[in-house]
């Protein structure tokens, strides 16, 4: 089973930037397409970006495009989100997440029918 650990989270000031790393505990962690979700109290999970196994397409909310950057290095069996020109409303507990389907043209925006999870981190952006 793949176990995700992610990092990188912390309080920074609108406008700064802030890169989380997920790191996967298996090689298989390769042949998946993964994302980005994140949650504030009360609210319902929420897709901020992905990418296919090959990373060679992404998928980004449009709350996050152009500022957020989704990106994988495979050998390293981890995945990035580079976050820039944050903003107070992107504060939230982000997790990632792999999806275990095959063939998928983009990744899937449903939190729901994602496999493995990492155990979050707190992404705080004060005004």
């Amino acid at each position: 089973q793949v176990q995700l650990v992610e990092s990188g989270g912390g309080l920074v000031q609108a406008g700064g930037s802030l890169r989380l790393s997920c790191a996967a505990s298996e090689r298989a962690f390769s042949s998946y397409p993964m994302a980005w979700f994140r949650q504030v109290p009360g609210k319902e999970r929420e897709f901020v970006a992905g990418i296919t196994s090959s990373g060679g397409r992404t998928y980004y909310v449009d709350s996050v495009k152009g500022r957020f950057t989704i990106s994988r290095d495979s050998a390293k069996n981890t995945v990035y989100l580079q976050m820039n020109s944050l903003k107070p409303e992107d504060t939230a507990v982000y997790y990632c997440a792999a999806d275990r389907s095959t063939g998928l043209a983009l990744p899937r925006t449903h939190w729901y029918l994602y496999d493995y999870w990492g155990q979050g981190t707190q992404v705080t952006v004060s005004s």
